[in-house]
């Protein structure tokens, strides 16, 4: 069929596990906007979601660090941290392995891909899908970009993996949508966890709703680093939904909100042909 839906959000685990931490007028309306992309993304229909994400030692670690990895699976379960703690009870979420294999297939036309038939959903999947499909019944296909293991991916292989996801969707039957997770400043585990660089955050983010492909891809790990922390890498996943979409974005929701330790992003983009 085609993409039919885009667009990236935040996953800190903050945002589930410390909400009642949080100034309720400024959580509200964060959750708000999150639940209403929500909306927007099964209004769509997808047979299918692609989660786009930057897996953080859950499944991959440095004695095997893919740059890309999808999930070929019918089920996978999450979350892999204890529930208690990240406010989300662990589930099965239904997957799909022949459609996965088919997206597999058509991406490695250009972009190497590793895969995985086993796979436990970590934060950065399943505080998405807390706001975004709360029903947990839309078949996912989790990516992980390597945003965490240095050498990183290139920004310019993100890219490239963005092209070859939208051509993967487009070449099957199935409706699919796709949403990146991640960043955008952030300092997680570390002293400065709560700091929050908003002015790089929204610098970032007008690049992105203009899909300004040179700007996107002019960001270098150093600056990156001491801009936006190594929570920062993460623009990989907002690069490639820009890529896949190839539209205009729009921004629903930006609050740096210090106590889920991060600037809290809700963003769609125009699937443009």
């Amino acid at each position: 069929m085609s993409l039919v839906f885009a667009g990236v959000c935040s996953h800190a685990p903050g945002i589930t596990g410390r909400a009642q931490l949080a100034e309720p007028a400024t959580r509200d309306a964060f959750y708000s906007a999150f639940y209403r992309m929500g909306d927007a993304l099964r209004a769509t229909r997808p047979d299918a979601l692609i989660v786009v994400g930057a897996e953080h030692f859950g499944n991959f670690f440095m004695n095997n660090m893919p740059a890309f990895a999808l999930g070929m699976a019918d089920d996978y379960e999450g979350p892999i941290e204890d529930p208690k703690w990240l406010g989300i009870e662990r589930r099965r979420i239904p997957g799909n392995a022949a459609l996965s294999k088919r997206i597999i297939t058509e991406v490695m036309q250009t972009v190497d891909v590793a895969f995985a038939e086993e796979w436990k959903f970590d934060h950065g999947i399943m505080v998405p899908l807390n706001f975004l499909t709360p029903q947990y019944d839309v078949p996912v296909i989790p990516v992980n970009i390597n945003c965490q293991g240095p050498p990183l991916t290139p920004l310019h292989r993100a890219w490239a993996f963005g092209e070859a996801l939208r051509r993967a969707a487009d070449s099957v039957p199935q409706r699919i949508a796709l949403v990146g997770t991640g960043g955008i400043s952030h300092w997680p585990a570390t002293p400065d966890s709560g700091k929050i660089n908003e002015a790089w955050d929204r610098e970032l983010l007008d690049r992105w709703v203009r899909n300004d492909k040179r700007a996107l891809l002019s960001y270098n790990d150093i600056e990156t680093y001491r801009d936006a922390g190594q929570g920062g890498f993460e623009i990989r996943t907002f690069i490639s939904i820009a890529a896949a979409a190839k539209g205009q974005g729009h921004l629903q929701h930006y609050a740096p909100i210090p106590i889920f330790a991060v600037g809290c992003t809700v963003a769609v983009m125009d699937v443009a042909a």
